[in-house]
This record gives C-alpha cells, sequence and structure tokens, in this order.
C-alpha cells in the first residue's frame, strides 16, 4: 500500500516528542515493504527552532542515521500545497494534529472524490482535546474515515463532542530499532531525566518528583531537553543537577546506558484529566532497560503492571524513598529493568501498533461494513479489532 503522512516534523524532535514515535511508524511500514511519503511544512516550529538553537547540523546527521526517513517539505501556506500530486495513488493518508486547520479541512475536501478508493485518518497525540477543546472545533473532520486517538480517554472525547463520526484508541510505543539496552557500558552515574519544561504544565511535579529528591538524596543527576526557563535552570543547579539542553532522540540510549535510574514525570493535563496515557518517554526508558520510578498517574487501560515494570511514588518522599531503594538494590534495579523490557517487547512496540493500524484498515474495507447502514459501526479501541498485543 500507499501511505502518505502530514507530520508536524519527521526530521525534527526539538519539543516534539511525538516525532519518535511518527518515525518509528514510518520505519516498520517501510521494512514491511509500503511505501510512504511524508509531508512537513519547512518553517514548522519544531523544525525552526531546533535550526535556530543547533544549526543545520541535526538535520544533516537525522538524515545519516535514519537514510530510509526523509519529508518533502511545503511551505506553511496550506493553499500551496498540490494535493492532486501530493495524493495521487495513495490507500492510506493520516493527518497528525499539529498541522494548521486549513490544511485538515482541505485534505477532507480532496478526498470526498476518493472515497472506497483510499482512507482518510486524522492522528490526535496531545491533549488538546480535553485542556484546550475551543482550538479542536476548529478542525473539520466530516470527511475523514475516523480518528486514531493516543488515548481512550482522547477517543470518547471526540465522539462524546461530535468532532467525528468514528475514533479508535492507538497509543504511542517505542521504537525498538532505536530504544534498546546498551551492554557494556559503565552506569557511573545514579539518575538521569530526559524530557522537556514546557510551559510550566509540570513544573510543581518536577520539583516535587525530580529536583527535590535529587537534592536530598544527594545524587549525580543530568537533565536532558529544552524550554527550561531561567528559573527552571536554577533550581537544577541548586539541586546539583547537571543540565545538558537539547538530546538527538537517537542519541538516548547511549545517555541511558551511565546511567542507574530514570523517573517518568507526566504533565499535569495528563496526569490528571487524560488518565491511561503515560509520555513516550515512559515507552523508551523501559524499551532501553532503564529502572523507573514514575510520578503518580492512573494506568486505567492496563498499560503495564505497575510494581512490576516500574515503581510509582505517592509524593515527593515517596520518591526519595523508592530512588534509594532503587539505587541501593541492585537486584530490584535489576528486576524492574528486565520486566519493563519484556512488556515493551511483548506489547508496545511500533511493530505492535502497524499491526494494529493495518487490522484497523482491513476492518474498514471488510465487506460487513459496506452493507452497514451509515454512521453503524461502533467506534473501539483498535485493541478490541485485533488479538492484544
Amino acid at each position: 500500500m500507499k501511505f502518505v503522512l502530514f507530520y508536524h516534523s519527521l526530521v525534527s524532535d526539538w519539543n516534539h516528542g511525538n516525532a519518535h514515535f511518527l518515525r518509528g511508524v514510518v520505519a516498520e511500514l517501510l521494512a514491511r515493504g509500503h511505501a510512504v511519503e511524508v509531508y512537513e511544512p519547512a518553517d514548522g516550529w519544531s523544525r525552526s527552532q531546533l535550526v535556530a538553537e543547533h544549526g543545520e547540523a541535526p538535520l544533516a546527521e537525522f538524515a545519516a542515521r535514519f537514510p530510509p526517513l526523509s519529508s518533502r517539505t511545503h511551505d506553511y501556506d496550506v493553499a500551496s500545497v498540490d494535493l492532486d500530486a501530493a495524493l495521487d495513488g495513495a490507500d492510506v493518508v493520516v493527518v497528525h494534529e499539529w498541522n494548521p486547520p486549513e490544511l485538515v479541512a482541505r485534505i477532507g475536501r480532496h478526498h470526498r472524490g476518493a472515497r472506497g478508493r483510499r482512507r482518510l485518518l486524522f492522528h490526535d497525540t496531545h491533549h488538546r482535546s480535553v485542556s484546550a477543546p475551543a482550538e479542536m472545533v476548529r478542525y473539520d473532520l466530516a470527511d475523514y474515515d475516523g480518528v486514531l486517538a493516543f488515548g481512550e480517554t482522547v477517543r470518547r472525547r471526540y465522539l462524546e463532542n461530535g468532532w467525528c463520526a468514528r475514533a479508535w484508541t492507538w497509543h504511542e510505543a517505542a521504537d525498538v530499532r532505536v530504544f534498546h539496552p546498551i551492554e557494556g557500558v559503565e552506569r557511573e552515574r545514579d539518575l538521569v531525566w530526559i524530557g522537556n519544561w514546557g510551559d510550566d504544565e509540570r513544573a510543581r511535579e518536577l520539583e516535587e518528583f525530580l529536583i527535590e529528591p535529587v537534592r536530598r538524596l544527594g545524587l549525580a543527576a543530568e537533565a536532558y531537553g529544552v524550554r527550561y526557563p531561567a528559573h527552571a535552570l536554577d533550581a537544577l543547579a541548586r539541586a546539583g543537577i547537571a543540565y545538558r539542553g537539547w538530546l538527538a532522540n537517537h542519541r538516548v540510549p547511549e545517555v541511558y546506558a551511565r546511567f542507574r535510574a530514570t523517573v517518568h514525570v507526566p504533565r499535569r493535563p495528563y496526569a490528571e484529566a487524560l488518565p491511561g496515557i503515560p509520555t513516550i518517554r515512559m515507552f523508551e526508558a523501559l524499551a532501553c532497560g532503564m529502572p523507573l520510578v514514575s510520578a503518580p498517574w492512573r494506568d486505567d487501560e492496563g498499560l503495564f503492571e505497575p510494581g512490576r515494570d516500574y515503581l510509582v511514588a505517592a509524593d515527593g518522599e515517596d520518591m526519595c524513598r523508592k530512588l534509594a531503594d532503587v539505587l541501593a538494590d541492585a537486584g530490584l534495579a535489576a528486576e524492574l529493568a528486565a520486566h519493563g523490557l519484556a512488556t515493551i517487547r511483548a506489547r508496545h512496540t511500533c511493530a505492535h501498533r502497524v499491526d494494529e493500524l493495518l487490522e484497523l484498515l482491513r476492518t474498514l474495507d471488510a465487506p460487513a461494513r459496506a452493507a452497514a447502514p451509515a454512521g453503524a459501526a461502533r467506534s473501539v479501541p483498535i485493541e478490541e479489532n485485533t488479538a492484544h498485543a
């Protein structure tokens, strides 16, 4: 099949962690012999910020590290995108939610004349459906075959608000071609945090579950990520956490390999309003065999086994205790690392998600669907349409 994907960015993951999963999906589709074309704006926010901060070198490094992966750039002026050329011969079109509403609508209108010959899906990997619903109302999905939502809460929100007729849960996952344990490296330091500070969506949480425990325990720690304001950098420095800046995602496994543990601190909108959705960093850390202690989040969808794949800290005091336990008990650390890695490999790789996507497409194309009354299909998580992976 030919897949055409409209992304915010494939080549830049500057404050754009979704790029890790999107890259993994493209790599998996290519490995299975599908044709894939990716479009992204030449002046997209993530790409522009990366170049402004680091120049063109990261783009060249991406091309060298991921030679099969490439994207075609277009102007942010969506009227200039030649959809006749872009969608020619496409069997499946996936439009990521960080595209301008005008482009989303144009692709939908273009799809009207191709119904039955291709599938058009909208892909949501953010919390705006809950935190900023007025923004999502701007997206016209009337001509889309459905929505891929990265959590059950988001899927339900689309249906309850009448934004689409069908929606399926499609969680993010780890690209195990990139994220895997690296043996033979000395774990010389205690704790690493890889994540962006963002718009103060988890400032309190990072203070409680990362900065203060490191200070109290006197850990040798480092932090990687972007959008750290001056007060955040000061807080890191006071706790003795060395700030290392942006880290290209393909370098993450080699960094994890030097540390004995990491923490997962979800943003407040996810922890409070989107239960069941971890950050993608959690999938990636477990895929690298990292012992992990998490700030509270509700795994309502049963993605993991809390207490076996990772430990959960109820508050800052508990984080101190659990980090101390993991760092002092090599057996506990090894058990957590092994169990978390096994769970990722059994259920949460990009290969699993491509399996789910292909099964969904087969379901949409099944004769039973053609015979059903319009709007009669029940929208369910992709996992319910496949053998549970």
